[in-house]
């Protein structure tokens, strides 16, 4: 492959700390790479170098003479005053844009709901990306560099841009350089990961999943990370390993190293004790909407926002819920948290219930913005429980990421990601039993991204999380709802690629309905699925008898299921440590792949036993 550009003994000091120490690196065509370290350890001036954007204090970029480079930055670099046509193709006519195919795909991905004519000024942040992202992509070259490209990308736009990354190029053509936390989509676009760390960079080969198990490999044989950073990437590597049949099947993985590595890690989360201990905090009903309707807010009356929809949460219900801008997430979330009133319906709320909500916003520090990090922590309480361990104020703020410096450091000079995790932070200790994420993984980075969703394993209470991050989706949430924009709640039995199905079903004119009506759907044990709803009067006797013989049926399937996969897990762990059982433990791993695709369709299928009975 032939090289494209480079660096050279790349050095980058700021004051007395050095960013880059001595970094040599290269891009050669066919390379799809990913850059990931935590916030502040240069990803960012790394690739402003390589992009020829900023100039390092000793060292070399080197490029061909022929190499065209196109870079995002991370903020807005639009003029304001543009329109939106204007910003993208310039004074173009439009039959000279119209007339490439590249051109109208990406403009048909991008902004095909972007008003044309409109100020670049008076977008929303999403818009504005994605029409920084479209002037980029409708151009020509060599080499794209992407710094955070998914920061106010919804999963359909984060979908998009990873067909469109992994489609632009030939196999053995171009290359990109992006830096991200949207785990899922470094997975989905790279071949190559960049570990940035200590003014150094780690090369690895492969995708997230990949590099997660080598650098678990790496730390295991170097002995020289710390016991809690490798706990914590031995268990994401226990939940890759475990978790959907897209990653489980990565044909490059040593089955039998990966399975040596979690064999002494536990399931992320026990289901059975979770619900037990949340269910004794919390009592028998949490959260429940009801018939809800809400009217558009500032809106002309009869314009609904929510129309007639039904939600119940549960004692440790772990939910996620995605869906179109301005279909009412957030809103969705005021609603459960007592903040807003419905038009109609009624929001019922346990006797014990203790909301804490997470916003998008960080203003909540506001208060305490002249006060040191381990001082916001220890006003609220010096020692609380997590997963049944009791933790000091320090312990936890450790846990999240505070090195002993850093829990001495005033609010008021912290990073946008430092103050989300401690806004998290000051939220547990206050030990809410029911905890609402509204799009939590803003300005957080992987390991820190991964140090939280270590402490909510452990959590016993009911979580609601609202995100375009699918990979903190799968991970932290045992089932996915969607809000389609048409007032509706959908359950999303096969996660965020149903509702990607949904949304491609909507934007190409279909309607997708039940019994004449979109399907209404309902959590804790009571969700239905995507499948036909029963008709305005209800399901006929009969049908209630079929489906709960289908239940009947399912429930003592899934219970053989559960018996299989043990038995699997059992002899993949007995013969882990074995490298002649490398066959074997292929095939297994096989049986576990197609078992669980059983278990999704049996699932599905008593999801909708239940809509029809009305449970």
């Amino acid at each position: 492959m032939a090289h494209l550009l480079g660096g050279e003994n790349l050095t980058v000091s700021y004051a007395t700390r050095t960013v880059l120490d001595g970094v040599t690196l290269g891009l050669e065509e066919g390379d799809r790479i990913g850059m990931v370290g935590r916030n502040g350890d240069g990803k960012s001036t790394l690739m402003r170098l390589l992009a020829m954007r900023a100039t390092p204090d000793s060292g070399r970029v080197t490029k061909r003479s022929e190499v065209n480079i196109g870079y995002l930055d991370q903020s807005d670099v639009l003029d304001g005053d543009l329109t939106v046509g204007a910003a993208i193709v310039g004074d173009k006519a439009d039959y000279e844009w119209a007339r490439n195919p590249q051109i109208r795909e990406v403009m048909g991905g991008l902004v095909s709901d972007v008003d044309w004519h409109a100020n670049v000024h008076a977008l929303s942040g999403g818009q504005k990306r994605r029409v920084a992202l479209a002037k980029l992509l409708i151009e020509d070259h060599d080499v794209i560099m992407l710094d955070e490209p998914t920061n106010h990308l919804d999963v359909e736009g984060v979908a998009w841009l990873s067909r469109h990354l992994k489609t632009r190029w030939r196999p053995n053509q171009g290359a990109f350089l992006v830096v991200t936390h949207d785990r899922w989509f470094l997975d989905e676009v790279c071949n190559k990961t960049w570990e940035i760390h200590d003014g150094i960079m780690d090369p690895f080969e492969g995708g997230y999943a990949a590099y997660v198990l080598a650098r678990a490999e790496r730390d295991r044989s170097a002995s020289v990370m710390e016991g809690k950073r490798q706990q914590l990437v031995k268990k994401e590597l226990a939940w890759l390993r475990r978790g959907a049949p897209a990653r489980t099947a990565k044909p490059k993985f040593r089955i039998e190293a990966a399975n040596a590595l979690i064999a002494d890690v536990p399931e992320p989360r026990d289901s059975m004790a979770l619900s037990k201990m949340a269910t004794a905090r919390l009592g028998k009903d949490v959260l429940d909407l009801e018939n809800v309707s809400l009217d558009f807010l500032g809106g002309e009356p009869g314009q609904k926002l929510f129309d007639n929809i039904t939600l119940r949460l549960a004692p440790g219900e772990r939910l996620g819920l995605v869906g179109v801008n301005g279909a009412g997430k957030t809103t969705l979330l005021k609603l459960l948290n007592g903040e807003i009133q419905p038009t109609s319906g009624k929001v019922k709320r346990g006797k014990t219930v203790v909301t804490a909500v997470l916003t998008q916003e960080v203003k909540e520090l506001d208060d305490v913005a002249d006060l040191r990090v381990i001082e916001v922590i220890e006003r609220e309480k010096r020692s609380f429980n997590v997963g049944g361990k009791e933790f000091t104020a320090g312990q936890l703020v450790e846990q999240l990421g505070f090195t002993n410096q850093k829990q001495w450091t005033p609010v008021k000079d912290l990073s946008g990601g430092e103050r989300r995790r401690l806004q998290l932070l000051r939220l547990l200790v206050g030990e809410p039993n029911v905890l609402m994420l509204d799009e939590p993984t803003n300005d957080l980075d992987t390991d820190t991204l991964a140090a939280v969703e270590d402490v909510l394993d452990g959590w016993p209470g009911t979580l609601v999380v609202v995100s375009h991050d699918r990979y903190l989706l799968e991970r932290v949430t045992d089932h996915q709802m969607a809000l389609l924009g048409d007032g509706k709640i959908r359950a999303l039995p096969r996660g965020v690629d149903q509702y990607l199905e949904l949304r491609e079903s909507a934007l190409a004119g279909s309607t997708i309905t039940g019994g004449g009506n979109p399907v209404t759907a309902a959590g804790g044990g009571s969700g239905a699925g995507s499948g036909s709803a029963p008709a305005a009067g209800g399901a006929s006797e009969a049908e209630k008898r079929d489906a709960r013989k289908a239940k009947n049926r399912i429930d003592r399937q899934l219970g053989k299921l559960k018996q299989q996969e043990d038995k699997i897990h059992a002899q993949m762990t007995a013969g882990a440590g074995d490298a002649s059982k490398f066959d074997e433990l292929a095939e297994l791993n096989k049986k576990l792949q197609e078992l669980a695709g059983e278990r999704e369709a049996l699932e599905h299928e008593w999801l909708e036993a239940l809509e029809v009975l009305g449970e």
